[in-house]
């Protein structure tokens, strides 16, 4: 299978629905507010700008390999998680500072500018911030509603609405962590991965992988086997994610290239260059983490080349592959337990990652 294809195919088909998702929400909410009205036109304009819907893909496969039958149904219900993932994103850039997600301006930007027009005078990007923390919450709200509104058993929404629950918490441990480590600006390797587990992995694959599942009835047995195959490919596509920011390529990321560095994020990158790097190398990464805005194009390549020279690079990258491996090696322990579609999918996430480009 190939992984880009196959995913294009299901935006495809899983676009249009969340715009008409959105249709029905903002028709509801015309008669109520018009500030709001706007905020979810513009919330829906941002989600469909981009994104892979990864997600709803790991929670369709998923109930497609237990033996889920329903396929329109799941569909519908896999807008769930991206409406979570879009919640979740809106208080991430509010974190992180990001004035763009997707090329487009970010929620709290946007309203900050509108604010700026209308409210001059006053806290303007308190404004900005607080329009998109609440929308975001909506956001949230309609990502249970989408599941708990679905065709499917009483029990499995139960089951699948409790796990939702779950996701979220362990993200915002992640997030939490993440913050933490950052105005530390300092962490241990094993808090690095603890994070990457909860904040990614658990997010991005274990979870949607489990919510479809849980949709088609699965058996405990199946959970686990998800599980030991999403955790270490979760990381590994969270360290590849750390790589990609710093030498990938902005149009593909969706959000400046750089940002960590500007954020002072101590990745396992960082990590690495901090534990094997010369003193001169750790006294001038630490230095350049603390620019922010005052953060030079001359000063991400020169963080680029202290990367590479410390050896971070390549040794952070064999983790990655190492990680990619577990999952893979789990996954084969899966054969002939769940659909071959879904087998063949979750392979191909796996080599993608493997042959992913810096």
């Amino acid at each position: 299978m190939n992984i880009e294809i196959e995913l294009k195919a299901f935006k495809d088909k899983l676009d249009p629905k969340i715009s008409a998702y959105f249709d029905r929400v903002i028709a509801e909410a015309e008669k109520e507010d018009a500030f709001v009205t706007d905020a979810l036109r513009y919330s829906r304009s941002i989600i469909l700008a981009g994104g892979k819907r990864l997600r709803a893909a790991f929670m369709y496969y998923g109930y497609i390999g237990v033996g889920g039958k329903d396929e329109l149904a799941i569909l519908d219900a896999s807008m769930s998680i991206e409406l979570i993932h879009s919640f979740l994103l809106v208080h991430d850039d509010i974190i992180d500072q990001d004035d763009t997600r997707h090329g487009v301006e970010t929620l709290h930007k946007h309203y900050r500018d509108i604010g700026q027009v209308l409210f001059s005078k006053r806290d303007t990007k308190h404004f900005g911030d607080s329009i998109a923390l609440v929308i975001g919450d909506m956001l949230g709200a309609f990502g249970n509603d989408i599941i708990f509104s679905s065709k499917f058993p009483l029990e499995q929404k139960f089951r699948a609405l409790s796990k939702l629950q779950s996701i979220v918490s362990y993200t915002v441990i992640g997030q939490v962590r993440d913050v933490y480590i950052e105005y530390m600006s300092n962490a241990s390797e094993e808090e690095i991965l603890s994070m990457y587990k909860n904040k990614t992995a658990k997010y991005t694959i274990e979870g949607p992988l489990h919510l479809g599942a849980l949709l088609g009835g699965a058996p405990d047995d199946i959970l686990i086997g998800f599980s030991d195959y999403a955790i270490p490919l979760g990381i590994a596509f969270q360290i590849q994610d750390d790589i990609l920011g710093i030498f990938g390529d902005e149009k593909r990321l969706g959000k400046p290239i750089g940002s960590d560095i500007a954020e002072g994020k101590i990745t396992l990158l960082v990590s690495r260059v901090l534990r094997d790097g010369t003193v001169g190398q750790k006294k001038r990464i630490r230095e350049i983490l603390s620019l922010e805005e005052s953060l030079r194009e001359e000063d991400i390549r020169e963080f680029r080349a202290i990367i590479h020279e410390s050896g971070a690079f390549v040794s952070t990258k064999e983790l990655a592959d190492r990680y990619i491996e577990e999952g893979k090696q789990s996954l084969v322990k899966m054969q002939g337990k769940i659909d071959a579609r879904t087998y063949d999918f979750l392979l191909s996430v796996a080599d993608y990652m493997t042959n992913r480009e810096y």
